[in-house]
Formats: structure tokens, C-alpha cells, sequence
């Protein structure tokens, strides 16, 4: 089954669709596998904690937590959606992301949602 057409909130593989709503319109269900999940811990180097301290004190964007934080949301993302697919599923529904500091050595950053497989639904 091919999701290529749709546009909505999908991931970079066509077909594969990552939702945060509890259905998908056009799709039914056609099964529910379960919860799955993506977990990455990134540290932070020296250099940006310090330059974060400095920007902290005169504010604006900390561009380089931002940059790693995006990048540690898409890592967690990609390992959703491939435990997703290991599972048999060809989309995630009720996709959420949790983030915490692990241990004051970086943060976490947590995908899940429930891994389902999708069908079209004939547009009559």
C-alpha cells in the first residue's frame, strides 16, 4: 500500500505517514499494532554550554542548542518510524514527543505514538 499521494504530515518516506491526530482522514485502520517509540540522549558539548551561558545573559536564540535539538528530534523520529515498519506498520498515529534532561548530561528526546496499518478509503 502506497500513502505518496497524501500530503499531509508525513515523513520524508512516502509511504509511511506519521500523524498527531487520532486518525487520518482518507485512511482507515485496518490494524493497531501498538505503542512504539524513538529514543535518543545527546550531550552538549563545552563550546555551546558555555556560548548558551554568554547568550543567556544579553537573550535570543541559542542557534546551536536549537540546531542540535532539531537534529535530536529527527534521529528520534527515524527510530519511530523504523521500529514502526519493523513492527509491519505503515503509519504512526497520536505521534508525540517527550523531552527530558538525562542525568545533567544531556537531554532526551522521546517519538511515540501507536504504529498502525493504514488503508485508503475509496473516495466513492
Amino acid at each position: 500500500m502506497s500513502i505518496e499521494d497524501y500530503g499531509g504530515g508525513q515523513t520524508q518516506d512516502s509511504d509511511f505517514l506519521v500523524v498527531t491526530t487520532n486518525d487520518a482522514p482518507g485512511f482507515r485502520v485496518e490494524r493497531v499494532i501498538g505503542e512504539v517509540f524513538g529514543l535518543t540522549v545527546r550531550s552538549r558539548h563545552l563550546g555551546s554550554q558555555i556560548g548558551a551561558g554568554l547568550k543567556s545573559m544579553v537573550g535570543g536564540e541559542l542557534k546551536g542548542l536549537t540546531k542540535t535539538l532539531v537534529e535530536t528530534r529527527n534521529q528520534a523520529m527515524a527510530r519511530l518510524v523504523d521500529q514502526a515498519r519493523a513492527r509491519g506498520a505503515n503509519g504512526v498515529l497520536m505521534m508525540r514527543f517527550d523531552v527530558s534532561e538525562a542525568a545533567d548530561v544531556g537531554t532526551e528526546v522521546c517519538a511515540y505514538g501507536t504504529a498502525v496499518v493504514l488503508a485508503r478509503t475509496d473516495a466513492g
